[in-house]
């Protein structure tokens, strides 16, 4: 083992500990290739399944490892075109067995950060889909939650703000403004502290660099 890969594991087992005390389920995977699998192992036959704006489950190639089990109603929000079918796509996800998404920052003791422009991703975060299953590379870890939500928005929603080709000063210059731009991508902040229900939030830890 690596001492990057005995940090990364050391890191992980704390964070699962405050995890779990904050009523979420959590594990950690020290490769995508292993996140791939325990995300699938989460979701039962039968399950419906969508996910979020997230680059994380994407790159995995989680979307299509789901489909290609042939077991499952994945609602897969990438295929449709036009506003009216994304925003039907939306609201489908509320009635969701299993809703997957990363998030933007986490701390070491277990709140989870994410800033939406629309607010679908933090609404169906917080209610609706019976279970939530976050992918996160520890990339994303954060000290303090005031530095997890300081990640959010001087990385993470700069980078964003590129990757959706939206008009805020982030996107001219790279560095958060904290701006009220018509199309802000920092318009819901969120943070996730406790799972009301037990078990219905899990967070699956990767040891590698993912996402934004």
């Amino acid at each position: 083992m690596t001492p990057q890969e005995e940090r990364n594991s050391k890191l992980a087992e704390r964070m699962m500990k405050n995890l779990k005390r904050r009523n979420m389920e959590a594990f950690y995977c020290p490769t995508g290739e292993e996140a791939v699998k325990k995300v699938s192992e989460l979701i039962a036959d039968g399950s419906s399944v969508t996910w979020g704006g997230t680059a994380t489950v994407r790159d995995l190639g989680i979307p299509a490892a789901l489909k290609s089990r042939g077991t499952l109603n994945v609602l897969d929000r990438d295929m449709v075109e036009t506003p009216e079918e994304k925003e039907q796509m939306y609201l489908r996800a509320f009635t969701a067995d299993v809703y997957l998404t990363s998030a933007n920052a986490i701390s070491e003791d277990g709140v989870i950060v994410n800033i939406d422009g629309n607010g679908n991703r933090v609404a169906a975060i917080t209610w609706g889909p019976k279970k939530v299953i976050f992918v996160v590379g520890l990339n994303k870890v954060a000290q303090t939650v005031e530095a997890a939500l300081a990640r959010a928005r001087s990385t993470a929603s700069p980078i964003n703000a590129q990757r959706f080709d939206i008009n805020t000063p982030c996107r001219v210059d790279g560095v958060c403004h904290n701006c009220n731009s018509p199309e802000s991508i920092c318009s819901y902040v969120h943070f996730l502290r406790n799972s009301r229900n037990k078990g219905r939030h899990v967070v699956v830890l990767v040891g590698e660099d993912l996402g934004y």
